[in-house]
């Protein structure tokens, strides 16, 4: 049987009996849209993060791009992010018309280097966008002075953190907006598409709630600013209500995943061989994906082809070198760390109903693979 970097099937059927009720809960209701699931579920969220106000529409992505949008941000702004991230980032910001602007990413952790974001403000920039990677957040205290003296605002990117910490402080709490997706292999994952934008500002949340909503006040209403149609859905946001307290369950499960990881292969680990992932001072790693480092690691994938276990790339292309975004005229070596990372990382399974009898097929093959390259 091949080993997956992940499956839903095993916490499926263990959750089976909520999420069937779940499911027939919003049949029953009466109210397929916009309704008391998601109303119950932003609710829920917010309460979970110690902020006021939460929105929950269609996926990461458009949640990054509403709140972009209610930030203001448009044709002639500049947003600071990194490469080292999934498309969508990157993409919300062009949805938006605005320019995204690169700083490269920390050798250590593989977050965003905010030594260098200073550097890369101009007149023009008017959000920092960190991308909480991997499960771990960005260094924000630096963020935030930055923030303060340049009047920026700060829309954290939190698709791959529910539920880490930064000194104590949640992922999504640390900055102006934060913009969550709910896609099934996330830390809180849905059944399907879905997504968040927490805020503790009642203006933003009212904006958003508008544009989600094609821009208007109530159904059928007014369009006050043209939106778009980018609602939560009732079935996933019940789901979602479901899953949220278990949320801290997952976490442990995803840390002890973690620290199995370690303890197999902590020995096999040093300077030109085998990364395991390290924790930044001060935060409470989540795991979203357990991604290590190796400079063969391509032969590292195939050997363990071999062996009926799947790795995964995270990521394999960054942004700045896709030929959609050729037009920011990123030359190669513009940002080595991430460019270096590229052709080096990979991923472990990782998901909170890991068999331990397959992480130790894992471990136990990596192991073998190691010692004879």
């Amino acid at each position: 049987m091949t080993t997956r970097v992940w499956d839903y099937l095993p916490e499926y059927r263990e959750e089976k009996a909520d999420l069937l009720a779940a499911v027939e809960t919003v049949l029953e209701s009466g109210q397929l849209i916009l309704g008391r699931s998601v109303h119950g579920f932003e609710a829920e969220f917010a309460q979970y993060h110690g902020l006021a106000q939460c929105v929950g529409v269609d996926n990461g992505t458009n949640a990054l791009k509403l709140a972009l949008q209610a930030l203001g941000v448009g044709p002639g702004d500049e947003v600071i992010t990194v490469s080292n991230t999934a498309a969508p980032t990157v993409l919300a910001i062009d949805g938006t018309g605005a320019t995204p602007v690169f700083v490269d990413v920390r050798e250590e952790d593989f977050l965003m280097d905010t030594e260098q974001v200073a550097a890369a403000i101009t007149p023009r920039t008017k959000v920092l966008l960190p991308v909480h990677l991997y499960g771990q957040c960005v260094d924000m205290e630096p963020l935030r002075r930055l923030a303060s003296e340049h009047g920026l605002a700060i829309l954290e990117d939190c698709a791959q953190a529910h539920g880490a910490r930064q000194n104590g402080r949640l992922a999504g709490t640390m900055g102006d907006i934060a913009a969550f997706s709910f896609y099934p292999t996330k830390v809180l994952g849905a059944y399907g598409d879905g997504g968040a934008v927490l805020t503790d500002d009642p203006d933003l949340a009212k904006d958003l709630r508008q544009l989600r909503y094609y821009g208007m006040d109530k159904v059928y209403y007014v369009v006050r600013t043209p939106g778009h149609n980018c609602r939560l859905d009732e079935l996933q946001a019940e789901i979602l209500r479901t899953k949220l307290p278990r949320l801290d369950s997952y976490l442990s499960r995803r840390r002890e995943i973690a620290r199995r990881y370690q303890e197999g292969l902590g020995d096999l680990t040093g300077p030109g061989g085998l990364l395991l992932p390290a924790v930044a001072p001060g935060n409470e790693h989540v795991y979203y994906v357990y991604v290590a480092r190796h400079p063969r690691r391509d032969e590292i994938i195939d050997r363990l082809k071999q062996h009926d276990i799947e790795l995964n790339i995270s990521y394999p292309w960054p942004v700045h070198t896709m030929s959609g975004f050729a037009k920011l005229g990123y030359a190669p070596g513009s940002l080595p760390v991430t460019e270096r990372l590229a052709d080096e990382v990979f991923s472990l399974p990782m998901y909170p109903s890991l068999p331990p009898d397959l992480q130790d097929k894992v471990i136990s093959a990596l192991r073998e693979v190691l010692t004879e390259l």
